[in-house]
């Protein structure tokens, strides 16, 4: 059995108390919150927890397997740093750190540790992103071709970060997953109408080493409608991801462009552009809880210490695209070029 307590009791903190406590291989052992009206919440719903309003308390005690960290992500690095020194996995939340140099440190600390760290990005445990995973690495699609993704809304404008560290995570979490080339650089533009230093809206675009493949991402809390789509396409099929719809959300387009080439006798060159219009399907999606099923994969990752796909490393990358992105903003859509 896997004792996890859990600090941040907010907004997401009790999703994640509660899927750990539903794990069959897991105990919900502790809470942690600063604010004693949430610890009362906290002992309420689950009275036979320990409860703590000092995190280094929850940290320290003997009794904890995992310390999930639930909070801003201005306090990630110093409550899962010190959770790893005293020999602590770690579940934390997206995004993984205010910067790659945090994150690097981290995940070089774990390694000297053999401790784990799982960064909580939920959104690739839905069905759609499973079974979008599932038709590009059968080569159903082809060669991948673009990544677009729209992420829009009017609100909630946060008032620590900008829309790229608030909406970008999801995006470039499920892009990395799901493309298997590396980003290598971002170029980014962006700008601010009510919210002060941080922007409202932003394009996004990230290059790969494949210079046939290119993402671009819109992000925007000035939106009139809620709109969160992602099209892929391959040089076989193409996909549509709409999260809003209710019972078809991924769809599969048997469409694509041919090209031929033919020389004439003057050895003219004419190129013919044929357009491929074939179905459509709506793949079954398993309706699972994503964060149940992240928060079981982590168990099963400790249990046969196995390296989770949505680990430090994974957190990095997102990191580093989201500061490229903000470097570029603040240089008018410069290119930013990726380290390593």
């Amino acid at each position: 059995m896997i004792n996890v307590g859990v600090i941040g009791f907010g907004y997401w903190g009790p999703n994640v108390a509660r899927n750990f406590n539903a794990s069959p291989e897991a105990r919900l052992t502790a809470i942690c919150d600063l604010r004693p009206q949430r610890m009362l919440v906290a002992t309420s719903t689950y009275p036979f927890i320990k409860s703590y309003t000092n995190p280094d308390e929850l940290i320290k005690d003997p009794e904890i397997d995992v310390v999930a960290v639930v909070t801003p992500v201005s306090s990630h690095y110093d409550l899962a740093r010190k959770a790893l020194l005293n020999g602590k996995h770690v579940f934390v939340e997206k995004p993984f750190t205010i910067n790659s140099q945090e994150a690097e440190d981290l995940i070089e600390l774990a390694a000297k540790k053999n401790l784990k760290i799982m960064v909580d990005h939920t959104f690739l445990f839905t069905g759609a992103v499973m079974k979008m995973k599932e038709l590009i690495d059968s080569g159903e699609l082809g060669t991948i071709l673009f990544y677009d993704s729209v992420r829009v809304n009017l609100g909630l404008f946060q008032h620590d970060v900008n829309v790229v560290w608030d909406l970008a995570p999801h995006d470039f979490s499920i892009m990395c997953h799901l493309i298997k080339e590396k980003p290598v650089a971002v170029s980014a533009q962006g700008v601010s109408h009510y919210n002060g230093d941080f922007e409202d809206v932003a394009y996004i675009t990230v290059y790969f080493n494949n210079p046939h493949l290119i993402a671009h991402f819109h992000v925007n809390w000035l939106s009139p409608v809620k709109v969160r789509r992602t099209i892929i396409s391959g040089n076989r099929k193409m996909l549509l991801w709409d999260d809003i719809s209710a019972d078809e959300k991924v769809k599969v387009y048997d469409r694509g462009v041919e090209l031929k080439i033919h020389t004439s006798e003057e050895h003219v060159h004419n190129m013919l552009i044929n357009y491929r219009i074939g179905d459509v399907y709506v793949p079954k999606l398993e309706p699972t809880e994503a964060l149940k099923k992240e928060v079981d994969y982590f168990i099963e990752c400790l249990e046969e210490n196995k390296e989770p796909f949505n680990n430090g490393q994974a957190g990095l990358m997102v990191v580093k695209l989201l500061e490229a992105s903000n470097r570029s903003i603040a240089n008018k859509g410069h290119l930013i070029k990726l380290t390593e």
